[in-house]
């Protein structure tokens, strides 16, 4: 099992209502909508997995669920910067696969399918507040913004000790807008009444 670290910025949105009942379940609640369709961004500030550097590239996972996470059989997608080179694109695969060991490999038994690679550029931004946004090509667009705590100024409300691979502490955030086609997986709304994360990460094999 080879050495590896990557650190950055994570967002998500997902087709559940907010807040998505997967997290306060242990993964084991039905979605809201009767299956569970997400786009989990990620943006490596600093990373290396054995002698490839993975500094500045971000991806996105798709994935869909059929019925509640923890039944299992999730199709999953990842698409990757097109900046990354092969031996980038092997790495990040084999770190969101679980096939490196790592937070996803506990998540790997759930997967029924892997989808396959997609390149196109992705555009990462995080604004100063609590505004993130993520486009991958024509595949992705989706931007949320955090809830913020009535408690601590300047803070969004906070979701602790979670089964989350990203990470075990999730900002909470509404979808202002999510749009995904890519494997298979299509999901549109503008609503702003769905669930988001986002969360800085820190992931080691």
């Amino acid at each position: 099992m080879a050495d590896w670290r990557i650190e950055g910025q994570y967002v998500e949105t997902c087709n559940c209502e907010f807040i998505c009942p997967c997290i306060g379940s242990n993964l084991a609640a039905k979605p809201t909508e009767g299956d569970c369709k997400a786009a989990i961004a990620m943006h490596i500030d600093t990373g290396r997995k054995d002698e490839v550097v993975l500094d500045g590239i971000a991806l996105v996972v798709l994935m869909h669920s059929p019925g509640p996470m923890a039944d299992g059989n999730i199709k999953v997608g990842v698409i990757v910067d097109e900046r990354a080179d092969d031996a980038q694109t092997q790495a990040i695969n084999d770190i969101v696969s679980g096939a490196a060991g790592g937070p996803m490999a506990a998540l790997a038994p759930l997967v029924g399918e892997h989808a396959g690679i997609e390149k196109r550029k992705v555009e990462f931004e995080v604004d100063e507040g609590f505004v993130r946004t993520v486009k991958a090509g024509d595949l992705v667009d989706q931007a949320l913004t955090g809830v913020p705590s009535a408690v601590r100024e300047g803070e969004p409300i906070y979701l602790e000790n979670t089964v989350h691979p990203v990470s075990s502490r999730l900002a909470l955030a509404n979808a202002t807008h999510s749009h995904f086609h890519a494997f298979g997986i299509d999901w549109d709304d503008s609503s702003g009444t769905r669930n988001g994360h986002f969360a800085p990460f820190s992931w080691t094999g």
